[in-house]
Parts: structure tokens; C-alpha cells; sequence
């Protein structure tokens, strides 16, 4: 039976992300966008906006968004949209401005220097915000040069010294190093529910409704345990791996 080396696809991010929040005392919450009104110019400079729009950046930084990538990326505006009166609005919006920013690298430091003023009084909230682009150019198991560069002019202008983003790298590239498992197809075709003789789609929509139910997003893992987020995350991680195995196995 062969065997394949596979990177998981750390979903743990999320988890950082909600712990973070989640014991700052500027918890994002839906009460504080509860008289928010929605229009797309006022949630591009918003807060979470300006975020979305540094990560469709960051995404696309070495040419293209991938498929792993913009599932991240979906389950990000899940969790934003949960936060405001109108999600389904907001999602739409969202992705408006993700896909117009990830095609406009040269207002970067704009951008960038936008969220500084938003957030310059709140460290721990760019802190996370940083740690979860970092991870995004690490969701392949590699970091392109283009990837670090645009790295290091956000962290720039958010307020951090290249020392700061190399000791993210570091960290999140020591976990994604340590994350290459071994397995086999035959069992990453049962961990996802399904056979060698399903489709490809079938495929996809089994590896997306156990990333769903499993996914421990910002929002939802709140008043969850450490445990619970660790239990979830490390099935998220299981899932994400047995599925690049079986693309790579297919060809896809």
C-alpha cells in the first residue's frame, strides 16, 4: 500500500484567533455592530474590512488564491458576517471586497496603514490579526518569497519589527513542519466517509460538510473549552490532510 507525505492544513489558527478574542476585553461580539449600517463603503473601512482585504492580498500573493485557501477564506466570512445584523448582506459584501483587493496589491500600504489607525490602540487585536496571515501563507507548507515580502510591509506598517514577524514565522513554520504525516489513501478515503469509486465532487462535499461541522471558528468557539477546540481542531487537521492525499492520489 503506498504511502504518501501529506501537510495538513492547519486549521488552528482559528483556534489562536479565538482564544485571543475571546480573553481580550474587545471581544468582537454581534452587540458591538448591532447600529452598524451596512453598505459596502462602510464595511470596506471598517475594521474587519480592512482586514479582509489585507488577507485577499496576502491569498493572493503568489498569483493565486488556491482551493484550500479560499476555503479559509469562506469560513472567514462566516465568521465575520455572524457578527452583524444582516449576514447574508454582509457575507456578500465581504467577498465583493475580497475579490476587488486581491487584485490590487499597489494600495497595500494603504491599506495597511488604514487598519494601524483603526486599531493602533489595540495591540492584541493586530497581533491576531497578523498571526492569522502569517498562517495563511503557510496553508501550503511553504512561503514564497512574494508571500514574506508582502508579510513584512503589513507588519511594518501595523507596528510590528521584523524581529516580531520572524518569531510568528517561526512558530507557525515549526508547526506546519512538524505537522507531515504518513498515511494511506485507503484510510483518508474512510476518514472522509466515502470510497475510491466516489466522484469527485462527491469528494468535495464530504470533505467540506466534515470541515463545517468540525471548523472552530472565531465566533462559535467563544465559550468553548480548550479542550473542545483542541479535539475539533485536530479532527479539522485529519480531514484537510486525508483530502490533499486523495486530490494528489486523483490528480485534482
Amino acid at each position: 500500500m503506498s504511502q504518501i507525505l501529506v501537510v495538513i492544513v492547519v486549521a488552528i489558527l482559528f483556534y489562536w484567533l479565538s482564544r485571543g478574542f475571546s480573553k481580550n476585553q474587545h471581544t468582537y461580539s454581534p452587540n458591538q455592530f448591532s447600529g452598524f449600517k451596512l453598505t459596502k463603503d462602510a464595511l470596506a473601512h471598517s475594521e474587519l474590512g480592512l482586514f479582509v482585504a489585507l488577507a485577499a492580498k496576502v491569498a493572493k500573493a503568489d498569483g493565486r488564491v488556491d482551493e484550500l485557501e479560499a476555503e479559509l477564506v469562506s469560513n472567514m466570512f462566516t465568521d465575520i458576517s455572524s457578527l452583524f445584523p444582516d449576514p447574508e448582506a454582509t457575507r456578500k459584501l465581504l467577498k465583493e471586497i475580497f475579490d476587488e483587493e486581491k487584485d490590487a496589491p499597489h494600495n497595500l500600504d494603504l491599506v495597511a496603514q488604514a487598519l494601524y489607525q483603526t486599531l493602533k490602540d489595540d495591540l492584541h487585536k493586530r497581533q491576531k490579526m497578523v498571526e492569522f496571515l502569517v498562517n495563511l501563507t503557510y496553508i501550503d507548507g511553504t512561503l514564497s518569497q512574494s508571500e514574506e515580502d508582502m508579510l513584512r510591509r503589513i507588519t511594518y506598517y501595523l507596528g510590528f519589527s521584523d524581529q516580531d514577524l520572524n518569531s510568528m514565522m517561526e512558530r507557525f513554520g515549526s508547526y506546519h513542519r512538524s505537522s507531515v504525516k504518513e498515511s494511506s489513501i485507503d484510510q483518508a478515503y474512510t476518514l472522509l466517509g466515502i470510497n475510491a469509486s466516489s466522484t469527485n465532487d462527491e469528494v468535495k462535499k464530504a470533505y467540506r460538510s466534515l470541515v463545517r461541522e468540525y471548523h472552530p471558528d472565531i465566533i462559535k468557539s467563544q465559550g468553548a473549552s480548550d479542550e473542545y477546540l483542541k479535539e475539533a481542531t485536530e479532527k479539522v487537521q485529519e480531514f484537510n490532510a486525508a483530502y490533499e492525499m486523495i486530490k494528489k492520489a486523483r490528480g485534482i
